[in-house]
């Protein structure tokens, strides 16, 4: 792994990191914080963004590896960590919300694989049908 790697993969890093944080608080603050949807609206958005990524940089359109892993792996890695999710389905379980717990683990996993498979579908018929 060369330096210009890892300074690539720490800068899409920081700004995936931001990114997250500010919408994760944008979406907590308008709806509340009682379930954790600011962590499920990321996590959602960047299962389509990765599908839809995907797509584009490593099937249709093929462009220096090392920008590929920037936005796939230093970006979204950075803006859709499980982290939170883990931790919040956790504190929703031992304070006794297993249903929220549930609905949580259920929705971001079925709805997220959904939406991966969403946007690369979506990216490879646009492009399909497209002129590029």
């Amino acid at each position: 792994m060369s330096l210009k790697a890892l300074l690539v993969v720490g800068m899409a890093g920081f700004v995936g990191s931001v990114s997250r944080y500010a919408l994760s608080g944008w979406v907590a603050r308008r709806f509340g914080e009682v379930y954790p949807m600011g962590t499920l609206v990321v996590n959602l958005s960047g299962c389509f963004a990765v599908g839809f990524l995907y797509y584009m940089l490593e099937e249709r359109f093929l462009i220096d590896p090392l920008w590929r892993v920037g936005l796939l792996i230093g970006f979204l890695g950075s803006f859709t960590t499980f982290s939170s999710y883990g931790l919040q389905t956790f504190s929703l379980m031992k304070q006794g919300e297993v249903f929220s717990a549930t609905t949580n683990i259920l929705i971001s996993n079925l709805v997220g694989l959904a939406l991966v498979w969403l946007g690369y579908s979506g990216a490879r018929l646009t492009l399909e049908r497209s002129t590029w």
